[in-house]
């Protein structure tokens, strides 16, 4: 089944398109002391490398405005044209116009308007803001967070809401603020000469259920690209199940233009898992394809022997090793699904179902293992060389179909 998206604006950051049915972009952000250049700098190529069509980074005082320009340089003699992302919280106005290289070298700038001043003060920092953007030529994305909203905007629903005859709980209250704070920032952007085509909106919140209600509504309510993200995600099983849940519901509504995957990474862990997370999202549900696949079954009584699961392991690692390389020589390799299977039972019509699949009898039995193609059972493998012979045969495969 093929998910209908949104209609959305198109939006270039630098040179990836967000928007207008082109393919819901990857993005992610350094944790690193973006004035510390080298760190930043290997970073950011890491999870570019990794698969991040935009990175973010923080700016946050003028010692990181002016390493932008650097950054940007190093990133560019290094061959790497990744679109750069300012992120910007409580004093972006100043930063941004007091430091011209950072407001011409980054690709997109990031506001929060519920952390821009109160009042009359957040207005005008609001439009020093944004002026800058129009100076610039950049597109804006306004980002509202539940964490962060502005206190008087919700000060006013929530009153107003006390005098209604049945009044809302304080979710859908906060859902109401939420959606009106972004639109609202969005609209008097527009009025300072920000083109709609500049605009990029995102509502996040740390819930799974208020974070699907919202973006439904917003969809409905507006044209924008949507930005996803289900924020303060946490870490390990509860991060990646929270996030898969909150963003694939909405991606298989066709709701999202570009997402991040906020995971609380380990100490010293792997800043790249975000990334790959996005990516394996994505390609569940049909939306973009990064890489080959495996279907490789849970194991049961009938696969007492671990043979299978090294056999999946191998599988999974030489794929992997294959990516970048097959990637450029071989792009519809992308396309291709992988079967290795423990037992007998849903084996071979597993097998039979993805391009290449192997199917192993099982415990208790000689390991003679049928390798399916394109359907049809074309070998019988046995003895201590299954896996290598069967490696071999799915580069064959790879070469032979996309080469």
């Amino acid at each position: 089944m093929k998910i209908l998206r949104r209609n959305s604006n198109l939006v270039k950051v630098g040179s990836v398109d967000i928007g207008n049915n082109s393919p819901v972009v990857v993005q992610s952000m350094t944790d690193t002391d973006t004035s510390d250049v080298i760190k930043t700098v290997k970073q950011i190529k890491e999870l570019h490398d990794a698969g991040s069509e935009i990175v973010r980074i923080t700016v946050n005082n003028d010692q990181a405005a002016k390493s932008v320009e650097i950054i940007k340089k190093n990133l560019n003699d290094d061959g790497y044209n990744v679109p750069l992302v300012g992120d910007f919280h409580f004093i972006g106005h100043r930063l941004l116009s007091n430091n011209k290289s950072c407001a011409e070298k980054l690709d997109k700038y990031r506001i929060n308007p519920g952390n821009v001043g109160k009042g009359d003060k957040r207005d005008e920092n609001f439009e020093m803001f944004i002026k800058v953007a129009v100076e610039n030529n950049k597109p804006v994305r306004i980002g509202v967070n539940a964490g962060s909203l502005d206190s008087e905007l919700l000060e006013s629903k929530m009153e107003i809401n006390s005098k209604r005859k049945n009044p809302l709980d304080a979710e859908e209250v906060e859902n109401e603020a939420l959606i009106e704070s972004a639109l609202m920032s969005a609209e008097k952007a527009i009025d300072l000469g920000l083109g709609e085509d500049k605009i990029i909106i995102s509502c996040k919140v740390s819930r799974v259920n208020q974070m699907i209600t919202v973006y439904r509504e917003l969809s409905e309510k507006c044209n924008f690209p949507l930005h996803l993200g289900l924020t303060e995600a946490g870490m390990g099983m509860k991060g990646i199940s929270y996030t898969s849940v909150a963003l694939g519901n909405l991606l298989y509504d066709g709701i999202g233009d570009t997402i991040r995957c906020s995971l609380t990474p380990e100490v010293n862990g792997d800043r790249t898992n975000e990334v790959k997370l996005c990516q394996e999202i994505l390609q569940s549900i049909g939306v973009r394809k990064f890489s080959p696949s495996v279907t490789s079954c849970p194991g049961c009584g009938r696969t007492t022997s671990t043979f299978f699961r090294e056999l999946s392991e191998e599988i999974q690692a030489f794929l992997d090793s294959k990516r970048k390389s097959w990637k450029k020589d071989y792009p519809g390799s992308v396309n291709l699904k992988v079967a290795v299977m423990g037992c007998v039972v849903n084996g071979p019509g597993e097998s039979k179902s993805a391009d290449i699949g192997i199917s192993l009898p099982g415990s208790g039995e000689s390991p003679r293992a049928p390798v399916f193609v394109d359907g049809n059972k074309v070998d019988v493998l046995q003895g201590d060389r299954i896996a290598k012979q069967f490696i071999d045969m799915v580069e064959g495969y790879v070469k032979n179909k996309w080469g």
